[in-house]
């Protein structure tokens, strides 16, 4: 008989369910359950370090892939949410182990579905699973929106312009509470007023973006400012102050804003929370109605009238039809300017070279009817 044994672990630890005890606690019941069985006939397959929300761990998908190589007599893992905590994957499993005649034992609940109860049992005990992977994962986003509401840095990346700072605060029982919040940095700040200032006069972003190279001015990773990062910046609420203005756009813009008029100020900046839906792939930009707006422990850098007209002018700016591939250039001064007669879309140059070399540019449009391909 041939086995595979599965073995899982959130983090890295060495301590209570580890990958290595797990993994011994399944070989002793292989071989109290098979006597017959030896080393040889055991395939282990570890992942250290991933969660149960998903199938897509290193080993378990190489697992997936051997079963159809060479198919074992029983998979084995030390308990059922070591596999999935998603019923929906967990139900996928088990009808292509059903399929292959492969049967699941989980140790610590004794199922095992070569037999119909363990089979029935084993779905049952998925569901529960399940259930307290989203309970879990349900508390822990009220708790980080309660604490959001206090205006305090919840933590990740900071803010251009920013560093994270502790902050100790000694409540009645004398015990120690930690929070975070942001901190000026200034050789960044320095940045994110030109891109403000310099966005406020051009309109453009990638007028923005030229003037920054020219100044060889670079973001805290040493390169150039990227077009997206620029836009990011200017979208990003955190460098606006908390004025009576702000608060009305995003009233108006029906987000969560969690102060009343009376609590503007003109000193500190926002702080914004579920910008982004982090359940999709990717983590996609929410509309700014599911966003949470309060008042952060900050400096705010761009007052609200200026924030806002900043935010107008980039919604006019956004394309009707299909996002354009490349932007104004200096080499080709009609380059984004000129539009196709019969969709609306801009013409684009592009540098075209040869064996590193720059030797012209070529440049597509329509005019009238008349499609045009210039060499210049």
């Amino acid at each position: 008989m041939k086995f595979f044994i599965y073995s899982r672990k959130s983090v890295y630890t060495g301590k209570g369910e580890s990958i290595d005890n797990q993994i011994e606690m399944c070989k002793q019941y292989i071989y109290t359950k098979f006597p017959d069985a030896i080393d040889n006939d055991i395939s282990i397959y570890e992942d250290e370090g991933f969660s149960a929300k998903n199938t897509e761990r290193p080993q378990f998908q190489h697992m997936l892939s051997d079963i159809k190589i060479r198919k074992p007599d029983y998979i084995v893992c030390y308990r059922l949410d070591r596999i999935s905590r998603n019923v929906s994957d967990f139900s996928s499993l088990i009808e292509e182990l059903n399929q292959r005649n492969i049967s699941f034992i989980c140790i610590k609940e004794e199922f095992d579905t070569s037999k119909p109860m363990g089979k029935a049992m084993m779905f049952i005990a998925s569901v529960f699973a399940q259930l307290e992977r989203e309970t879990i994962a349900e508390r822990v986003r009220d708790n980080m929106v309660m604490l959001a509401r206090t205006g305090r840095w919840l933590g990740g990346t900071t803010p251009t312009g920013y560093t994270s700072e502790k902050l100790q605060e000694i409540i009645i029982d004398g015990k120690v509470k930690t929070s975070c919040k942001l901190k000026d940095n200034p050789a960044e700040l320095f940045a994110i007023d030109v891109i403000f200032e310099k966005y406020l006069e051009c309109k453009s972003i990638s007028g923005v973006s030229k003037y920054l190279i020219s100044q060889n001015i670079k973001s805290r990773s040493g390169k150039f400012y990227s077009l997206l990062g620029i836009k990011n910046i200017l979208q990003n609420p955190v460098y606006c102050i908390a004025d009576q203005d702000a608060r009305n756009y995003f009233v108006k813009k029906n987000a969560d804003v969690c102060f009343e008029e009376k609590d503007c100020s003109n000193k500190y900046g926002l702080i914004s929370y579920n910008k982004r839906d982090y359940k999709k792939k990717h983590a996609p930009r929410q509309s700014v109605d599911k966003w949470i707006i309060s008042i952060g422990r900050h400096r705010g850098r761009i007052e609200g009238k200026k924030w806002v007209a900043i935010q107008a002018i980039l919604e006019e700016n956004i394309p009707t039809g299909k996002k354009p591939s490349k932007i104004h250039n200096d080499y080709s001064l009609l380059s984004g300017l000129v539009y196709c007669d019969n969709c609306g879309s801009r013409m684009f140059a592009e540098m075209q070279t040869r064996h590193g070399l720059t030797i012209f540019a070529t440049a597509s449009f329509v005019v009238g009817k008349i499609f045009v391909i210039a060499k210049i």
